[in-house]
């Protein structure tokens, strides 16, 4: 057997809606630098060995030139435009990824990503063949009916809050993303709001997902408020 390919999809083609700001969260600066440089420098220093960015469509020579080239991003071997929701996005990366044995997605506007969570992802992937970066909650946990009433209490050492990157075995991801989108271009419902990898890999191929840890740190920027959070963090 040769030498395992190991790939990343960054994604950096949400709007930022929550933001409140006319820059997009992933272009906007901590410490001088964009929310995006950080996670594509982790993936730089990392055991991956390419790395496709999904932007915006219309910011792929923008990125290319100001962010890639700019910082000497060598890993990064394509900017493709993204899709109108993130699974779209996630489906353009891997398609425009030139076969790999190993996939780390991650949302480009988590910034904190460290050599540590991109290895445990790695072996994950390796063992698994589906993991997820995550942390227990630190908070109790209520589900609530749509009147706003509590329905009922999770057992709190069951509950994790999920981060990213989520790291496949390469054909599985792309099998259970082919099969989500062929399914929506003939018009069949999938029945379930799609918010992150794992549940593709779930849904469509009964796939159990690993859990490995990632860092309480690891937080995606949303708001203003997170902005805050994240210079404290650099700074200390």
């Amino acid at each position: 057997m040769g030498i395992e390919k190991i790939a990343a999809v960054c994604l950096a083609a949400g709007q930022g809606k929550r933001m409140q700001s006319n820059v997009q969260k992933q272009y906007l600066l901590i410490e001088d630098k964009p929310v995006l440089y950080y996670a594509l420098k982790a993936f730089q220093n990392s055991p991956v060995d390419e790395v496709v960015l999904v932007v915006g469509a219309g910011e792929e020579e923008y990125c290319a030139k100001e962010i890639v080239e700019r910082y000497g991003f060598t890993k990064v071997k394509a900017v493709v435009a993204g899709g109108k929701e993130r699974y779209h996005s996630v489906f353009c990366g891997l398609t425009a990824l030139e076969k790999a044995d190993y996939v780390l997605i991650h949302d480009g506007a988590r910034p904190f990503l460290t050599l540590e969570i991109i290895e445990r992802c790695i072996a994950g992937a390796k063992e698994y063949r589906a993991c997820v970066a995550g942390m227990p909650v630190k908070d109790t946990i209520k589900l609530a009916d749509d009147d706003c009433n509590i329905e009922s209490t999770p057992e709190r050492s069951k509950v994790w809050q999920i981060q990213t990157p989520q790291a496949f075995s390469y054909d599985l991801i792309k099998e259970a993303y082919t099969i989500l989108i062929k399914q929506e271009e003939e018009g069949i419902s999938t029945s379930i709001p799609v918010t992150d990898d794992a549940m593709v890999v779930e849904y469509f191929l009964n796939q159990k997902v690993h859990l490995v840890y990632g860092s309480y740190e690891n937080i995606k920027i949303t708001t203003p408020e997170d902005m805050l959070v994240a210079s404290a963090f650099l700074k200390k």
